[in-house]
């Protein structure tokens, strides 16, 4: 899932592609927004069609219909069929969104449901180095995978929090906390810039291809270091831009990836986890997504109490 902030805007070109004829023959009109990705023409995207300037509490809705979307295809048709699956591939190969970039013994811990709901870029969970007895926290859970999954390896001493602003998305993750029969959670509706949690509440930090969404990443970072105990850890899956990636290109990266705000490059992203107090930053790019940009692990951690 995804929060954008209020304080941006966003630059594409027109497009035709999620005229309503178009709508009308791809997808039903409720699942407009995940029809309208970019195999279906040059430059669509969530906001294809729109103006050239599109304020970004429009984008937030544009971002919060495209999930609300797939959380309700997820329950109510194939996800794998058609133009409105989920996933996506570069360059011909492999997916690299959903839940094929988990381990299928990851994939089996869950729900079908929470797993075909996947739009992440990666597996946080698999190098957070949770464990048990760990409070954990998820920006933008969307349905629940990585939470079930976090709650599992936390065990029933320990526990998974998942913060979404799609209602939708939040009633696909109970629905599968449900069919799991995982106790040790709580949901929160809320945006990532705004964490609805007292600071010192966690010990890890995890996110899977959504803070490259916001409009103020900056305070995404700092909120995850306020909400983060002493010594607490940061572990997230998300998009990284190349240096040298120009405009063009990404206006190009947003409609491939779907409506992606921005990515931070390396140089970025380490500036801002430094400025926001976090130590020991690595960050290993895992697999291609464009031509100019990649996914990446990134981790870090607050300062242990003196």
């Amino acid at each position: 899932m995804a929060e954008l902030n209020t304080a941006a805007t966003t630059t594409t070109e027109a497009s035709s592609c999620c005229a309503p004829e178009q709508q009308a023959s791809c997808c039903e009109p409720s699942d407009k927004a995940v029809c309208c990705d970019p195999s279906h023409g040059e430059g669509c995207a969530c906001a294809a069609g729109q103006s050239s300037e599109t304020p970004a509490m429009d984008i937030r809705e544009q971002v919060r219909e495209r999930y609300a979307a797939a959380a309700l295809q997820v329950t109510t048709t194939d996800p794998g069929a058609g133009c409105c699956a989920p996933s996506d591939t570069f360059d011909g190969g492999s997916e690299v969104f959903g839940a094929a970039l988990y381990a299928l013994g990851d994939r089996e811990q869950a729900p079908d449901t929470a797993t075909l709901a996947s739009l992440g870029c990666g597996n946080p969970t698999a190098v957070a180095d949770l464990h048990e007895g760990e409070t954990v926290l998820d920006l933008g859970s969307g349905g629940g995978l990585d939470v079930l999954l976090s709650a599992k390896r936390v065990g029933p001493t320990g526990l998974a929090y998942g913060l979404d602003m799609t209602d939708e998305m939040l009633a696909l993750a109970r629905e599968n906390q449900q069919k799991a029969g995982v106790e040790n959670v709580q949901w929160l509706r809320g945006h990532i810039e705004e964490i609805p949690l007292p600071a010192d509440t966690v010990d890890v930090v995890i996110s899977n291809c959504v803070i490259n969404l916001s409009g103020d990443k900056p305070k995404v970072i700092a909120e995850a270091a306020r909400v983060l105990r002493p010594g607490g850890r940061f572990a997230v899956s998300d998009v990284l831009a190349d240096e040298d990636m120009d405009d063009a290109t990404k206006a190009d990266m947003q409609a491939f990836t779907g409506c992606i705000a921005g990515a931070l490059t390396r140089a970025e992203f380490e500036r801002i986890l430094g400025e926001a107090g976090f130590q020991d930053i690595q960050i290993q790019e895992t697999h291609r997504v464009h031509q100019y940009a990649g996914s990446a692990i990134i981790r870090a951690r607050v300062p242990a109490a003196s």
